[in-house]
């Protein structure tokens, strides 16, 4: 009698169809890895070892959310819970991790009267007044589309992040490994005309 050894608790288990065949995750500290990839996309990857996934996704997600500040000036990312500027943009761009903080360093410092750092770098733009030019308006004159272009890939790189986030805690989605031969049968039994009666053993005749 042979005894298989069970893997450990903190490790997802693939297997292939083939009982030969079997590819182990170890996923580690799963509430440790959630931490690491929503600080920095890919962090919580590499930290599992799973350094194929992890740079892809670094790549993916920081050149799509660089791109839109890029693009928006940098005036696209910013935390801001006045009553006519609720910038409710920023809870997608949040998840993104360390790369979007510094919005809430700047709008700590403008709320307490001091000037922002790195000029108005993913910083607030003050009070925003009805038929009044005030800062936000002269962005968007300034930038025209490509504030609301540049918010869109912030707010998806944010987004994406958060997938990879389910993906290093739950690890590889894992079929079950007799999904296959069900399949198969149920492909063959489709071929099968379905006339209600019982189909004959063939006879074969034997030639002398």
């Amino acid at each position: 009698m042979m005894m298989e050894d069970q893997p450990p608790a903190d490790s997802t288990r693939t297997e292939d169809h083939r009982p030969d065949h079997v590819i182990t995750v170890r996923l580690r500290n799963p509430v440790l890895a959630v931490l690491w990839a929503w600080l920095i996309p890919g962090a919580g990857h590499w930290y599992q070892g799973r350094r194929a996934k992890s740079v892809i996704f670094a790549v993916c997600i920081l050149s799509t959310y660089f791109f839109g500040l890029v693009v928006g000036g940098g005036h696209v990312v910013y935390a801001s819970m006045t009553r006519g500027d609720f910038r409710w943009h920023y809870f997608c761009q949040v998840g993104i991790g360390v790369p979007a903080l510094p919005a809430l360093v700047q709008n700590r410092r403008v709320r307490s009267g001091k000037p922002p750092l790195f000029g108005d770098i993913m910083a607030p733009p003050g009070p925003v007044q009805r038929r009044q030019q005030d800062k936000l308006a002269q962005w968007h004159d300034e930038l025209t589309s490509k504030f609301e272009i540049g918010t869109l890939y912030t707010m998806i790189a944010g987004l994406l992040n958060l997938l990879v986030i389910f993906d290093a805690y739950g690890g590889p989605f894992v079929f079950p490994a007799d999904t296959a031969p069900n399949k198969k049968s149920t492909v063959e039994d489709s071929k099968t005309p379905s006339t209600g009666e019982k189909k004959k053993p063939s006879k074969k005749k034997n030639r002398r």
